[in-house]
């Protein structure tokens, strides 16, 4: 199995009820209950019970603005947000490791609780690194980019390994790398398999390009989640826009930044190995790729109910 559904294979052993979860009703930002916020107070997210964990958290509704006025997500009905610090705890709680730089926020589907088989999420960050040339878009061979990727890979699994990482083989696109020239955006998929696990892995990328950077949206689902993904990338795509002043049409080129590679180089993810940030690479990957099993020991206890005598 992959990580997520690993986790949620150890929570079923541990006998952990799913909490019930209703999307809050539509508001630009929902009010967590009185209750939920005390609790939050009052306990550690280790200490929480399931359906606290998530009455603590605070579900958006609506047109959510993240950054700086950096750009506007106008959700649909179906959709839910997290802020920053919320996106980080879910993604704790599914068993990554604390992030040096959270994420702004997080994509969910409404109705569906964290803690569900079906559940699934998409991270916002951004990535301010110039503006991004597109000009290569028509030339690039996806299919030799694949090659060189496997091919990267293979080389730099020793040192992942040698740093207490998983080897990673790229098995190929789960979807082939697509941009729409229109709205500046660019999205793929890559199947990867981590070590010896049987279950692949699904790595889904969506690039929104603006004037002075990159909205790096990430997909967080399993393999078989794929047919569901698909499903939604179009209106994950439709609902994300950079606002006026940050739009990729607004670069000026006298005053901005360009960046130093193009869109192959956001496919290939060698962005960071161009600039001879190799270390900086490897905390990506590391980062992206969510609840190693090592980690479902301590994810059981996390959630564990509190024993009645503690109140």
């Amino acid at each position: 199995m992959d990580g997520k559904a690993l986790f949620l294979a150890a929570l079923l052993a541990q006998a952990v009820a799913t909490p019930a979860f209703a999307a809050p009703a539509a508001s630009n930002q929902s009010e967590a209950p009185a209750a939920a916020a005390t609790a939050s107070a009052a306990e550690s997210d280790e200490e929480m019970s399931p359906e606290t964990f998530v009455a603590s958290l605070h579900f958006q509704k609506g047109k959510v603005v993240v950054g700086d006025n950096l750009a506007t997500f106008d959700l649909p009905d179906n959709f839910v947000f997290l802020d920053s610090k919320d996106a980080e705890r879910v993604l704790e709680a599914w068993g990554n490791p604390p992030s040096s730089e959270p994420p702004l926020g997080m994509l969910m589907p409404a109705g569906v609780s964290p803690f569900a088989a079906e559940s699934w999420a998409v991270t916002v960050q951004y990535e301010e690194s110039g503006y991004v040339s597109d000009e290569d878009a028509a030339k690039i061979d996806y299919a030799e980019m694949l090659k060189d990727m496997q091919d990267d890979l293979k080389e730099a699994n020793p040192q992942r390994e040698q740093q207490g990482f998983e080897a990673i083989q790229l098995i190929g696109w789960a979807a082939p790398p697509r941009y729409d020239a229109a709205e500046k955006k660019l999205y793929w998929a890559k199947e990867l398999q981590f070590g010896d696990a049987k279950e692949h892995t699904l790595n889904y990328n969506i690039r929104a390009l603006g004037r002075k950077g990159v909205l790096v949206l990430n997909f967080v689902a399993g393999m078989e989640q794929l047919p569901e993904i698909e499903k939604n990338v179009s209106k994950v795509l439709a609902m994300t826009e950079f606002n006026p002043g940050s739009r990729y049409v607004d670069f000026n080129p006298s005053v901005d930044k360009v960046a130093a590679y193009g869109l192959g180089a956001l496919i290939a993810g060698k962005v960071a190995a161009k600039v001879g940030l190799f270390a900086t690479l490897l905390v990506l990957v590391k980062k992206l790729w969510i609840i190693p099993a090592l980690a479902i020991g301590w994810i059981a206890r996390r959630f564990k109910r509190k024993p009645s005598n503690e109140g």
